[in-house]
């Protein structure tokens, strides 16, 4: 029983749109009353009725490491005694967009910012400017951030809670969106050729996160760079949850492929607000005060997050990390399909690297419409018998669930021994 977590609702909602703040933390989709959480340590979170539960959301991507990493705590208790905000620059901010450089070769020259909205947001804006073009191509169930020009057919918050895409956009700046299935090379072949001359960027999660985990189809990235070259459209890649999370040089590291932008956020910040977008150095001097494309922040370059995302770029960067990364979640992942098997309980379950989704469906998900015939209500008793059993996952069929580099394998048994009977329940609901 919940109690002070229900109390916490309650009071949160008078103060709060919904009680919370951020759309997808109400429950909405899978009913019931959100967890208020007091603290985390490794692979675990405890809510403020002190039940303890594994953790699948990480912090929806961050916290790779685990909850209060210790590295990543001493350098922010380092960084507390200097200072905690500035306005100025910072030496570290110099080291960390070196380390993004080394590891991401089309980030020449990045920009710090404090949100993965932020990022995309300016991006678009500069390669608006680069190109002298408008309009925006990208795919169904994508979620670039809520920038009004990003917000169609935007994926997770908004299919959660079954909105449209959100009032309060002029219809002028939407039309000037374009957003087509994903791994449908054809159709972006077909606007690409309608809108001669007209598309800044193709904007793409390359794995997408946010309406499920989706993998690209073979080929598909490195068709679209190719398209996007022949007509003069930038390519960006939106590696807010793949950066530093698929592998250390994110998904263009994996599937060879060298976008012109790209956005970071999530990993870069060690579990504190940050963000980054950038690109070929020629495109990033259009930004100010080298260029005449204006983009500030009061925070931008926080020497906490700066600091906490340095330490856990310096863990991550160890020999065998990604290999443990892999070899954690593909026993997970191959432990969850035999549970759903012998509960006869149809699901898909996709992955890439430490990030999947059980999607309750028996349709093969490669995009946004087949994402959607997941049956969402079986999810919801899948979600709470979970929950029950003190595994805490993401409270929407349309998210991803991340492993870190703290979970162990007896979290992994406990994981798997609950999922049975929580599939059982699931394959029981009618």
């Amino acid at each position: 029983m919940s109690k002070r977590s229900n109390s916490l609702f309650q009071r949160a909602q008078k103060r709060i749109p919904g009680g919370v703040n951020s759309p997808v933390r109400a429950f909405r989709s899978v009913g019931g009353t959100p967890r208020f959480i007091r603290s985390g340590r490794g692979s675990r979170i405890v809510d403020v009725d002190g039940v303890s539960y594994i953790d699948y959301v990480g912090s929806w991507g961050p916290l790779i490491l685990g909850h209060g990493a210790p590295a990543v705590r001493e350098a922010l208790r380092a960084q507390i005694a200097l200072g905690t905000s500035f306005g100025a620059p910072t030496e570290n901010e110099v080291l960390l967009a070196e380390m993004i450089g080394e590891a991401f070769p089309s980030m020449e020259q990045v920009r710090l910012v404090n949100s993965g909205t932020e990022a995309s947001m300016s991006a678009i804006r500069l390669a608006r400017a680069f190109t002298g073009r408008s309009r925006i191509l990208k795919f169904d169930g994508c979620y670039h951030g809520h920038a009004d020009s990003l917000m169609v057919k935007a994926g997770s918050g908004v299919a959660t809670l079954g909105l449209p895409d959100s009032p309060g956009i002029p219809p002028e700046e939407s039309a000037l969106t374009t957003s087509v299935p994903f791994n449908d090379i054809d159709t972006v072949h077909t606007v690409l050729n309608r809108y001669r001359s007209e598309v800044a960027a193709v904007i793409v999660e390359p794995v997408a996160g946010n309406m499920g985990t989706v993998l690209p189809a073979g080929g598909f990235l490195q068709k679209l760079r190719k398209l996007t070259r022949e007509h003069g459209t930038l390519l960006m890649f939106d590696e807010v949850i793949t950066g530093f999370r698929i592998a250390y040089g994110g998904a263009q590291a994996l599937y060879r492929v060298k976008p012109d932008l790209a956005c970071l956020g999530k990993i870069i910040g060690g579990g504190l607000p940050v963000g980054a977008y950038g690109g070929n150095r020629a495109i990033m001097q259009w930004v100010a005060p080298q260029g005449a494309v204006y983009q500030a922040g009061t925070l931008s370059g926080n020497p906490l997050a700066v600091a906490a995302g340095i330490a856990t770029l310096k863990q991550l960067k160890k020999p065998g990390t990604y290999k443990k990364l892999e070899s954690l979640t593909a026993f997970l992942v191959r432990g969850l399909h035999e549970a759903a098997e012998a509960a006869e309980c149809p699901v898909q379950i996709n992955r890439v690297g430490s990030m999947f989704t059980v999607f309750f469906t028996g349709e093969p998900v490669t995009d946004f419409r087949s994402a959607r015939t997941s049956d969402t209500r079986r999810f919801g008793q899948f979600f709470h018998a979970m929950l029950e059993r003190g595994i805490y996952l993401a409270p929407s069929q349309f998210e991803a669930c991340f492993v870190s580099l703290a979970h162990t394998q007896r979290d992994l048994l406990a994981t798997i021994r609950a999922a049975q009977e929580a599939f059982r329940i699931a394959a029981a609901a009618s």
